[in-house]
């Protein structure tokens, strides 16, 4: 595989809880993977923007924490949609990432060179 340069602007967008189809835990089970993989194998993007369902993966008991703090922890920004967390009455729930509104994932994603959903 080639590498990715470290300069590279990329988000990242999960607006599901997992990835994939099929069901629940195969598609946690998938992202999670895929997490690691990315940290691992240092292909970092600038951000990752939780908003819909995506933003479970972002508080207490979810699966795939261990690998957003990692990714947090090398610099990657995380945010959270506030409207989204309110909806699913999780704002106060929140492990990892910053709580923001529509406006920093709207940023995030015109400041992006590239643009994955995931």
């Amino acid at each position: 595989m080639s590498s990715i340069p470290s300069d590279s602007n990329t988000v990242i967008l999960i607006t599901r809880n997992g990835m994939g189809a099929g069901p629940q835990e195969m598609q946690q089970k998938i992202l999670r993977s895929y997490l690691h993989q990315i940290t691992e194998l240092n292909y970092l993007p600038t951000a990752l923007c939780f908003y819909g369902d995506g933003v479970k993966l972002t508080t207490e008991g979810s699966s795939v924490i261990r690998h957003l703090k990692a990714l947090e922890a090398k610099g990657v920004k995380l945010y959270i949609c506030l409207t989204c967390l309110k909806e699913f009455e999780l704002h106060k729930k929140v492990a990892v990432g910053t709580i923001g509104g529509m406006a920093d994932i709207v940023e995030a994603q015109w400041r992006a060179d590239k643009v994955i959903t995931l």
